[in-house]
């Protein structure tokens, strides 16, 4: 067996830190290291205490009462130990992370943990375990498969053929349903919110019901509402029904009212009830209106939030309300115009402000067919009027005219999805 590596010899798995004896003072056993805990709060990687014993007799050891660590044993300096004591601010390795799923945030993705990699350092003259990596690789489960029954050197050399594949313990995001517990823990969301939605709506999509909740009431309300839109609508009233009242409410605020009554129109009664009682007044008026219609028409279908203008307003002005309203216009490629009596009578297509001087009217601007559908006309029929016409955006008006709200292809989309 060829000598190991020197950068092997600072490294320490988890798999080979379990069962590992614990020397006191004078070389005398004090037992075996079942489990390990980092206190992210004092320290983000530091091991800060090892378990030892099990059942009812577990003890810890300070991570400053340990002289040296090596694969073949832990030597202390002292011979204090403690009884062990339940604390949430400890992530202990074993009971919390080993076999769990975590969040990969650089590779946008949901892992299981197979093992962990400590760093092997030097810190006021003894030595600590910093946390490297999180091992999710087919080192990984050789590794554990052996535990135990081959020694430790002899797993090195085995594993020594299989590429590494880990991860950084500052890419990981750990999972905590607990909200307390998250805070004892700093698990901070901010990584997550640097991801897509669409990506982090993949990940939340592969969790347990219970951890899919927790991801979203952990995370900004305006990034939770964009990944929540873009989840599967039979997971959406799910995940909504799972979380308490107040913060669904602050999610479904931040989206666009229709896509948070088509969620509300899915949950059960009273969950409703509860939820737009703690929404903010506009969105929950909007939600509520559109709440009345049926699902299966343009009213059911339509997005109360739209931009329309007076057709004597000048293009300057429109720019200014397109300014105010940058939501509206990420989401829709036109402004309506509205005739006396607030009849709609033409649509302008954002892109036709650009080329057009300040002062000119926006009457001159509009398209010369006004394509529109009824509140009450099936959602089948919006449909084909969309394909027909190859439409982004489908005004929807009352028996008198007046503009209501608009179906764009995005909703037609998510129709289908539910179909």
């Amino acid at each position: 067996m060829t000598s190991e590596p020197i950068a092997d010899r600072q490294r320490l798995y988890l798999t080979e830190l379990l069962g590992l004896p614990v020397f006191d003072v004078k070389g005398r056993a004090l037992g075996r290291i079942r489990d390990a805990a980092v206190v992210p709060l004092v320290h983000p990687s530091r091991v800060d205490r090892y378990l030892i014993g099990g059942g009812w007799s577990w003890m810890t050891v300070r991570h400053d009462f340990v002289r040296s660590i090596s694969i073949e044993g832990v030597w202390l300096h002292t011979e204090q130990l403690t009884p062990y004591h339940d604390d949430e601010s400890m992530l202990r390795l074993v009971q919390d992370l080993l076999d769990q799923q975590i969040i990969d945030a650089e590779g946008r993705k949901v892992v299981r943990v197979s093992d962990v990699t400590f760093r092997l350092a030097v810190e006021d003259g003894h030595d600590i375990l910093l946390v490297d990596d999180v091992d999710i690789g087919l080192r990984a489960v050789l590794r554990r498969v052996l535990q135990g029954v081959v020694p430790r050197r002899a797993v090195r050399w085995l594993q020594r053929p299989i590429p590494p594949k880990s991860i950084g313990w500052g890419a990981c995001n750990i999972i905590e349903p607990d909200p307390r517990r998250r805070l004892r823990l700093d698990i901070q969301p901010a990584r997550l919110e640097t991801i897509h939605p669409a990506d982090l709506a993949d990940i939340v999509e592969h969790l347990s019901p219970e951890d899919r909740g927790a991801i979203l009431e952990s995370i900004d309300s305006e990034v939770a509402a964009e990944t929540l839109s873009e989840i599967e609508p039979r997971i959406q009233a799910r995940i909504i029904e799972s979380l308490d009242p107040e913060t669904a409410a602050d999610i479904l605020d931040e989206m666009a009212p229709d896509e948070a009554a088509d969620i509300l129109g899915e949950v059960d009664e009273e969950t409703s009830e509860e939820i737009l009682e703690e929404m903010s007044p506009e969105p929950k008026e909007d939600v509520e209106e559109l709440l009345e219609f049926d699902e299966r028409t343009a009213g059911g279908l339509m997005n109360t939030d739209t931009l329309c203008l007076q057709e004597t307003a000048t293009v300057s002005e429109a720019v200014e309300a397109v300014r105010e309203s940058p939501d509206i216009v990420e989401a829709q490629n036109s402004l309506f115009l509205a005739g006396s009596g607030g009849r709609l009578t033409g649509v302008v297509p954002t892109s036709r402000l650009l080329l057009a001087a300040g002062d000119e009217v926006l009457a001159s601007l509009r398209l010369p067919d006004l394509i529109t559908v009824d509140v009450g006309d099936k959602s089948k029929d919006v449909i084909e009027v969309i394909d027909k016409y190859n439409l982004l955006t489908l005004p929807v008006v009352d028996a008198e005219g007046r503009l209501l709200g608009v179906v764009t292809a995005d909703d037609v989309i998510s129709l289908l999805r539910r179909s």
